[in-house]
This record gives C-alpha cells, sequence and structure tokens, in this order.
C-alpha cells in the first residue's frame, strides 16, 4: 500500500503546481488516511492526530504530536516524521521551510486555528479545499476489493435479517435499540471492524423519519419496519437500507405498505437505468423522481437521491438536483429514493453501486 499512497499524493501534487501552491497543508483526518495510510479516525473531536504537509518537492512530511510518533515512524520515514509541541508555532516553523504560499483545508480546520497560523507570519494562506477529495471520487481496484468486501458482509447481514423476520425470530414487541444493538453485534462477529454509522431501526410511525434514532418504541405489528445499517472492513464503509414488513400480509395496511414499496422500487430501478459515465447526478435524481411525480406521490419523497461511499460514509459526489457534474467510472454511490408519510410510516431502498464503462454495478 505505500507504493499506492504515494502514487496518491504524487498526483495531488499535480494539482498543487497547477495553483502554484509550494504545500498543502493536510488537516481532514479522512485525507490524512487516504494520502499516507496514518490514523483514520482522530481521537477526539476537538484533537488532531497529526497533520500531512505536501510539498512541491516531493519531499513530504508527517507531523503529530508525542502520543502518535512511535506510530507514524512505523509507517512513514521517520526522518520526515515533524514532531511538534506547539501545535499551531511548530507547524508554522515546518510550513515556513517548504515555502510561502501555503494551501489549506479551510473546511478542516477550525477559524481560530487559521486566525493564529495566519499570524504567525511569513506565509501566504489560500484555501486548497476541495484536492485530496477529488481524486477519493474515483475509487482504484484496492478500494474497489475494500468496499465489495464490506458490502458482502452487509448483504449477509440483511440476508440474516430477513430470515429472522420470515422464521419469526424478529418478531413485534422487541425495542428498536434491541433491534439495532442485535445488528451492531452480528457485524462485529462477522468481521467488521466498527459500525459506518449508527444503525437506524425505526418501526410504524418513526419510519417516516428518514434519519430516525431507536428508541424505547417496540417493533409493531402490521407495519413497515425500516433499516438503515452499514459497517467498516478493511476501513472501507457500506450502506444499505432495506423496508420490512412486520406481520400478516393481507389487509389494508399492508396493501397501502405493498404499493408504496412498489413505487420506490420502481423510481430506483429507473434511475439504475439511466445511471453511466456522463449522466449527472441531477439526470439520476430525475429519473427517480419522476416515477414518484407520475404516481402523485412525490411530495413524499423529501431528500436526494443518493451519495458517494467510500473511506466516509457520505462523501461526495452527491445524486441530487442542483448536482450537474456528470458521473465518472470508478465512482461509488448509493442509490435510494424513499417516501414518507407521518400518519403512517415510511419505506427506503437504498442499493449502492459502481459507476463502470456503460452502466453501474450493485456492490
Amino acid at each position: 500500500m505505500k507504493e499506492v499512497y504515494a502514487g496518491r499524493r504524487e498526483a495531488l501534487r499535480r494539482d498543487m503546481r497547477r495553483r502554484r501552491l509550494d504545500a498543502l497543508l493536510v488537516s481532514r483526518d479522512v485525507n490524512r488516511f487516504y494520502l499516507s495510510g496514518f490514523e483514520l479516525h482522530d481521537a477526539q473531536y476537538n484533537e488532531s492526530s497529526g497533520r500531512l504537509v505536501i510539498t512541491g518537492d516531493g519531499k513530504d512530511w508527517l507531523a503529530t504530536d508525542s502520543r502518535y510518533a512511535e506510530a507514524a515512524a512505523r509507517l512513514w520515514d521517520p526522518d520526515r516524521v515533524f514532531v511538534y509541541k506547539n501545535d499551531v508555532r511548530d507547524i508554522a516553523l515546518l510550513l515556513r521551510r517548504c515555502g510561502c504560499r501555503i494551501g489549506i483545508e479551510a473546511r478542516g480546520v477550525s477559524l481560530a486555528f487559521a486566525r493564529a497560523l495566519g499570524g504567525e507570519g511569513g506565509l501566504f494562506l489560500e484555501a486548497a479545499d476541495g484536492l485530496a477529495e477529488r481524486l477519493r471520487h474515483i475509487k482504484g481496484p484496492e478500494e474497489i476489493a475494500a468496499l465489495s468486501a464490506s458490502f458482502a458482509l452487509n448483504h449477509k447481514m440483511l440476508g440474516w435479517l430477513e430470515d429472522s423476520i420470515s422464521e419469526g425470530r424478529l418478531s413485534p414487541g422487541r425495542h428498536e435499540t434491541d433491534l439495532a444493538w442485535t445488528i451492531e453485534c452480528f457485524f462485529r462477529e462477522n468481521g467488521a471492524t466498527e459500525l459506518a454509522f449508527p444503525v437506524i431501526a425505526a418501526t410504524g410511525k418513526n419510519a417516516a423519519l428518514p434519519h430516525a434514532t431507536p428508541g424505547d418504541d417496540r417493533l409493531e405489528a402490521e407495519a413497515p419496519l425500516l433499516i438503515d445499517a452499514g459497517c467498516r472492513l478493511k476501513n472501507y464503509c457500506s450502506d444499505q437500507t432495506r423496508t420490512f414488513w412486520l406481520g400478516e400480509k393481507s389487509g389494508p395496511a399492508h396493501f397501502r405498505f405493498d404499493r408504496v414499496y412498489g413505487l420506490v422500487r420502481e423510481a430506483q430501478r429507473a434511475a439504475l437505468a439511466v445511471m453511466r459515465p456522463g449522466v449527472t447526478g441531477r439526470e439520476a435524481y430525475l429519473a427517480a423522481r419522476g416515477v414518484l411525480e407520475k404516481a402523485g406521490e412525490a411530495q413524499a419523497f423529501t431528500h436526494g437521491l443518493g451519495h458517494g461511499v467510500g473511506l466516509e460514509t457520505h462523501e461526495a459526489p452527491s445524486l441530487n438536483v442542483h448536482n450537474e457534474h456528470p458521473l465518472e467510472a470508478g465512482m461509488v454511490v448509493t442509490v435510494e429514493p424513499g417516501l414518507y408519510y407521518p400518519d403512517w410510516g415510511g419505506v427506503r431502498l437504498e442499493y449502492t453501486v459502481l459507476v463502470e464503462e456503460g452502466g453501474v454495478r450493485i456492490l
């Protein structure tokens, strides 16, 4: 993987030269990991495991504090590990050694940090957001392999859940929180390192909340059950949603569920049918929405069609009405139309696909 990380940094360096940057200070933990393999997660929201300094001459630095010095030296050339004591002052000293025109991830640092760094003098700072993210849009072979493994485990979990429902092992009366914990345990017991995001388990009317938080509500009979879950495996995330019916598959309540589910599935299929390199995120979104508009239900589709998945559960690109950028081969995106009714519940169906030449492949 060292060669992969080095290749990513070289690609980033080419973009830096076009911006005439002497160096780029990488502060977002996910970008630091993507470019170096060092520390995917910062320990606390108000701390940092370190920063990466990408230089124009190729002599990059991994900057961290004493807590991570040994871990950094195992991964990175020890002569290019910079251990700081005072985050701002010492990093400013390092950056001045790299040049004067410095790009920073403005959306990845606090206003206080940016002001303090600029106040150290001798540096011309400019916002350079998106350079690493643009590279991350297109997944390499090693990333696709990791994503495929993560999604294979997700499919295994969903198959287990569907069997549990059909065989009566998941019956009404259990708390949403209990089901969410059971799903988390399944992931961990089958090889996941952690969740990609907290499990959404929403019963009845709670399924009308796209990002419902599991609570003490008990699973209802004759009602929808929406499950949105993902795991992290080999550092890459999965993300899938299914909506199940608990109870007898007859009567007006199930008839309504069946109709709504059918519309959501048709909307998803319409989007999948048009998606290929060159199609914009907006066009994919409108393909799904058109189905729901024709059925008179588009007002209940309250969010975008999808988002990128990779090292983060939500990353670019987005499939929404505002995104005019074309899809490219190698992008990985969710396709997740949903319909939500506060008086009843909701249905969402989510696949994640790899964009390939000529179409998409479900992961």
